[in-house]
């Protein structure tokens, strides 16, 4: 039942017959307690859905009136950083998540803040990217993650339910191994909800050190755990033959988890599961064999979590190509017969498709020689999987020539000399002269998903296309005469921020060169343990060894404490990358040629392009009047029924409206900071909202703190 239904009841109401009367006031009652219609008016799930469409029905603002679009509140913060937030709204209630990971609830209407939480346990450090609700009748919840707990909160008032797990919480190491219990775990992304079980997600390091990616499901009544996917597989389990024998002891191999968050067909009460690769992410001499179930779409019954199908779309992953997204499920048609499918998007700028009940893909995917690994103790997988169709929406680093190259850049001769260094094959395994990584570690796409219509079949998707540069370098052992402090710096803080602590601040990874003159101790203390936005927590790390690394880090320290032992420093890891670097000039451009992101919709009936556009503008370049370049983008797009197609992400920090369509640009509107998260929309009291959190803080833009709501 559409929302105009109720505006134009009266007038239908006083013109119809007594029979009729009594029809429409029946259907009025449905319609108030319905809980289809409900659906249609709130934004109760992430993405908006079960099938992660970021789709709604709500239609009273159109192409006509678009221009008439304005701001009609803001709420502000009291922290300031990146919010990746896509909000909930249900019964005029909006449900968010602060840059400090505090909840709050506001009135959808006009802002107002209703209630919000304080630190629940002092563990700020990550990004959130949602909540979840449940209910049964007045047990109304909103379930979220701080540091490694799962909290259930009172949807009135934001106060923990306490009969659930400890005092209001679950410890989401709950039912991993005891080698697994101390070491880092979080949840960016929102639980799925399914009956009475919350099946969550989990953020893990990316190194030997991480946990196992074991998919869980939780009583959202009581926090028990209900049941356990191990993708890493225990004997006797399908796939443990993919993994060596003691994988799944944990001692040495992790991961393979799912971060990104799943879809769940309520009808056929199946889970769609996308994981990540298994660690460590970059080398895998340790975990030798094809790594079943890393890099894989999972589909398992939601109420027992028993494997109905999978695929696996990486083998032995050193690329780090998790899966980004929730995949998507959607009908498609084919030959006139309607196919329930679900579509998962990837980084390399893949889409999979697959019919969601029985696996089978609905295009075919062929299995493509790749080169081999020169690294020592390193078996790359000899193929990798590419569908046939649709085509990729980024471009790939076997694909980009001397004609590619960036004819903006500044430094013309130095693009070309690393270009001409580097490896570009197809799936190149790392090396020690470097990789092109391209779509980059990001993707291609990312956390931010697709929209799709899920009856017509067309999926839109916003797309990177920064190339990276992976160099791999042999680790030596330590000599005896380097600090304890400097061991645990190379083996566990190098690879991201560097042997020289110069970070590579344009890929996000700042110096830390005299960082205890410019932040407290206690500060520095903390994100080590919880860790901070992309950086993972340490706390296995003890007090004396963090002691041992802010002494490193100390410019004006003297302490030297007798180094690590041989046996502390030994580990299974011969190679490692050389940080994350993003293929830039001097002046921060890509080494590659625009687009360098981009927007696509794409038919899934066919597997055809609808329309491909570029998407934002580079600001330093719109400076100079060269516009269509597109931008490297974060969060995803918002599509409403009658076509409109709403997404900011950008890094020039606009919020855009297009055509669904043709990609004809409609609308557009500066906001006060970018807006890396995926809109909402909603309806209260007859009128249609659209908000977008604005955190900012991401590819150099100015930090944020503010969420903003758009109205006629």
């Amino acid at each position: 039942m559409s929302w105009y239904f109720h505006l134009d009841m009266n007038n239908i109401y006083n013109s119809a017959s007594n029979n009729m009367k009594y029809a429409f006031l029946l259907l009025s009652i449905l319609a108030i307690i319905g809980v289809s219609c409900k659906k249609q008016v709130d934004w109760p799930y992430y993405l908006g859905g079960q099938d992660r469409n970021h789709y709604s029905q709500l239609n009273q603002i159109t192409f006509e009136n678009i221009d008439s679009l304005k701001v009609a509140w803001i709420y502000e913060n009291p922290d300031s950083s990146q919010i990746q937030t896509n909000p909930l709204i249900v019964d005029g209630v909006l449900y968010g998540v602060s840059p400090y990971i505090q909840a709050f609830a506001l009135d959808a209407a006009t802002g107002e803040e209703i209630w919000r939480t304080t630190d629940l346990d002092k563990a700020w450090g990550s990004t959130s990217r949602g909540l979840a609700y449940w209910e049964d009748g007045q047990d109304q919840r909103i379930l979220y993650t701080v540091g490694h707990h799962l909290w259930a909160l009172d949807a009135a008032n934001g106060r923990p339910i306490l009969s659930f797990g400890d005092s209001g919480k679950v410890d989401l190491h709950l039912g991993l191994p005891k080698i697994a219990q101390e070491k880092f775990l979080t949840s960016n992304t929102p639980g799925t909800v399914f009956k009475d079980l919350i099946i969550m997600p989990v953020r893990l390091s990316e190194g030997e050190d991480a946990a196992p990616g074991d998919i869980r499901a939780f009583n959202i009544r009581t926090g028990a755990l209900e049941w356990t996917f191990h993708t890493i597989p225990y004997p006797g389990e399908e796939g443990y033959e993919t993994f060596p024998p003691s994988a799944y002891l944990n001692e040495e191999v992790g991961a393979a988890n799912n971060w990104a968050g799943m879809a769940v067909d309520e009808e056929h009460e199946i889970l769609y599961v996308p994981t990540g690769s298994a660690g460590y992410d970059f080398y895998g001499g340790n975990r030798k064999g094809q790594n079943l179930y890393a890099n894989t779409l999972l589909a398992l019954d939601a109420n027992t979590g028993k494997k109905i199908w999978h695929y696996q779309a990486v083998h032995h992953d050193l690329w780090d190509r998790d899966f980004p997204a929730p995949p998507n499920l959607i009908d498609i048609t084919r030959d006139g017969q309607v196919i329930p499918a679900v579509a998962q998007i990837s980084k390399q700028g893949y889409v999979f498709l697959f019919n969601r009940l029985n696996g089978k893909p609905l295009f075919d995917i062929e299995e493509i020689p790749v080169p081999s690994s020169t690294l020592h103790g390193e078996i790359s997988w000899p193929t990798q999987p590419r569908p046939i169709l649709p085509l990729p929406f980024a471009r790939s680093a076997h694909e980009i020539t001397t004609a590619d190259l960036n004819p903006y850049s500044a430094e013309p001769e130095e693009i070309l000399k690393t270009f001409s260094r580097i490896d570009k094959e197809w799936f190149a395994p790392p090396s020690e002269k470097g990789t092109l990584i391209l779509p980059g570690f990001d993707g291609g796409a990312e956390w931010g998903g697709a929209a799709a219509h899920p009856k017509k079949g067309i999926i839109y998707i916003n797309s990177n296309e920064m190339p990276w540069i992976m160099e791999m370098k042999r680790k030596e052992k330590l000599p005896m005469v380097v600090s304890r402090g400097a061991q645990l710096y190379q083996a566990n803080c190098a690879s991201c921020h560097l042997e020289n602590l110069k970070g590579n601040p344009a890929s996000g990874y700042p110096s830390l060169i005299n960082i205890l003159d410019r932040k407290e101790e206690a500060f520095i203390r903390d994100i080590v343990v919880k860790g901070k936005g992309m950086m993972p927590g340490f706390p296995q790390l003890a007090d004396e060894d963090i002691d041992d690394l802010l002494a490193f880090l100390d410019k004006d320290s003297n302490v030297s404490k007798e180094p690590l032992t041989a046996e502390e420093v030994s580990t299974p890891i011969e190679y490692r990358m050389q940080g994350y670097n993003k293929w830039l000039d001097k002046d921060g451009l890509p080494g590659i040629a625009p687009p360098w992101g981009t927007l696509n919709a794409i038919d899934l009936n066919t597997g055809q392009y609808k329309w491909k556009i570029p998407f934002g503008d580079e600001p330093q370049l719109a400076e100079k009047g060269i516009y269509g370049t597109g931008t490297e983008n974060y969060g995803g797009p918002l599509l409403l029924e009658n076509g409109l197609l709403f997404i900011a992400a950008s890094k020039d920090g606009y919020f855009r409206a297009y055509h669904a369509e043709d990609g004809t640009l409609v609308w557009k509107f500066k906001l006060p900071f970018a807006g890396f998260a995926t809109p909402a929309t909603y309806m209260v009291d007859g009128k249609q909202y659209i908000v977008i959190a604005c955190g900012g803080s991401k590819l150099g833009t100015a930090k944020g703190n503010l969420y903003v709501a758009f109205s006629l």
